[in-house]
């Protein structure tokens, strides 16, 4: 059988690590820079990072309607903390453009500064798969305002940090920091 080629939008963030966690799981990763590239994978993951760097990034390379075109074609997509905020309809606290793609709101830096970095694992009771999850926050968003369609997979203190919407996941922590694969494995059954 095929490997499953995953695009990595490799403007900013921990393109490397998340490659690596995509070995482990069997998957092949591409780094994604521009339109046309897209139509070489299976699946997409928008990385951590500043995102008012990422969005410009995305702007600026023409990427917007071809990752939101990639979603409306029902293929996968994975945001981790600033790729959160991207897939997001509506952002707050110094708002960025987003893509539009998930049903929330997200809130920027709303776990504090890069000083207030945090690791802790997630509350019991989420998806049996991804139990005792150790959560990486960096600058982390809060997603608020959840749609209908907008499911909770795992919280942390009672507040969603990964949550999925038909193909798009979020996670508003770094799994790739914690070296945990089964964030990218839950993208790649999508």
């Amino acid at each position: 059988m095929e490997s499953r080629r995953v695009g990595i939008l490799g403007i900013q963030g921990a393109v490397d690590k998340h490659a690596l966690l995509l070995k482990a799981t069997g998957a092949e990763a591409r780094v994604i820079l521009h339109p046309e590239e897209l139509k070489t994978v299976d699946a997409l993951i928008l990385p951590g990072g500043e995102s008012s760097t990422i969005s410009k990034g995305i702007a600026r390379l023409g990427l917007r309607e071809p990752i939101q075109d990639f979603v409306r074609q029902g293929r996968p997509v994975l945001g981790t903390c600033a790729g959160a905020i991207l897939l997001s309809k509506r952002c707050r606290n110094h708002p960025v453009p987003t893509l539009g793609l998930l049903d929330v709101t997200a809130c920027r830096n709303a776990y504090g500064t890069q000083v207030d970095s945090f690791s802790t694992g997630a509350d019991p009771g989420g998806e049996s798969q991804l139990a005792r999850m150790r959560c990486v926050f960096i600058r982390a968003p809060r997603l608020e305002d959840l749609g209908p369609a907008v499911e909770v997979l795992l919280r942390v203190d009672g507040w969603p940090v990964l949550v999925r919407e038909g193909s798009v996941l979020a996670a508003t922590f770094h799994p790739e920091l914690a070296d945990d694969p089964r964030v990218h494995a839950l993208l790649l059954k999508g």
